[in-house]
């Protein structure tokens, strides 16, 4: 309690670990209240919210670990550097072929939230890697604490057997989480930064999780256009089969696929 009684913005004394808990308890309690976070909790997750997930979680791991790879020398991310233990995007990769198959890579789906989040750590990587540290603590530390209870909502949920598409919740390079996350606080603690600087990384650390929630809530917002499509869908077999002459027409559906292109552009969907 006493790095939180000092002040953040003035002290150089307080553990930067525990400076940005303090910053970003706020944001961390609305993260975790987003729609799609509580039904996640209450293990209310479907094979379709799971795999849309996976796709968001794989582009800014991607983003975020080729920055890091890029900046491994830099002395701010230099002490926090650790590939073998932490790195997700094999995992994810792994995950994303068990449900999608070898072809994966073409059915990646993601929100405009997630393009943002992606492009935020390509800037940074590249003209502020001092703020590299404020996602990889809040991502990394995050899977280790309550990713580890997810994977095990996950693999109930959804009936998977072993670490199959769940393979990103598993660490198998780290023996204790616990000891882990310590160690890399004390590492993450150590690096030297100015007033300024720190300031920039407690800022970029609430950034990171303003990021997270808005990812969620364009998931959600996905999600739901998907439950109303196939709501209609269903609704609407026998009409369906009905006109199948007409939607058999290739001016028709060249109308349709660009009527649905547009709309899924308008709610901020990009295909990677």
């Amino acid at each position: 309690m006493e790095s939180t009684k000092s002040k953040p913005r003035d002290s150089t004394g307080s553990d930067l670990s525990e400076q940005i808990k303090a910053a970003t308890k706020d944001s961390h309690v609305r993260a975790e209240n987003t729609q799609l976070m509580l039904n996640y909790q209450k293990g209310q997750i479907t094979q379709t919210q799971y795999k849309l997930l996976l796709c968001s979680l794989y582009e800014i791991y991607r983003a975020l670990e080729e920055e890091l790879d890029r900046n491994a020398d830099h002395p701010a991310v230099q002490p926090v550097y650790f590939p073998q233990e932490l790195a997700r995007l094999e995992s994810l990769e792994l995950d994303l072929e068990h449900f999608f198959g070898p072809h994966w890579r073409k059915r990646i789906t993601v929100p405009a939230a997630t393009h943002r989040y992606t492009q935020r750590l390509r800037e940074i990587g590249k003209n502020s890697p001092n703020l590299l540290v404020a996602h990889a603590y809040t991502r990394y530390l995050g899977d280790l604490s309550g990713g580890q209870v997810l994977g095990k909502i996950t693999q109930k949920s959804l009936g998977l057997s072993g670490i199959k598409g769940i393979a990103f919740f598993s660490f198998p390079g780290v023996t204790s989480p616990n000891r882990f996350k310590q160690l890399y606080r004390s590492r993450m603690n150590s690096i030297e930064l100015t007033e300024q600087q720190r300031q920039e990384v407690l800022d970029e650390a609430t950034r990171a999780f303003e990021f997270n929630i808005e990812v969620f809530d364009d998931l959600q917002k996905m999600l739901s256009i998907t439950e109303e499509a196939s709501s209609e869908k269903r609704n609407d077999t026998a009409s369906q089969s009905q006109s199948r002459t007409f939607t058999n027409s290739p001016i028709l559906q060249f109308a349709l696929g660009v009527g649905i292109t547009l709309a899924t552009v308008g709610m901020g969907v990009y295909a990677f």
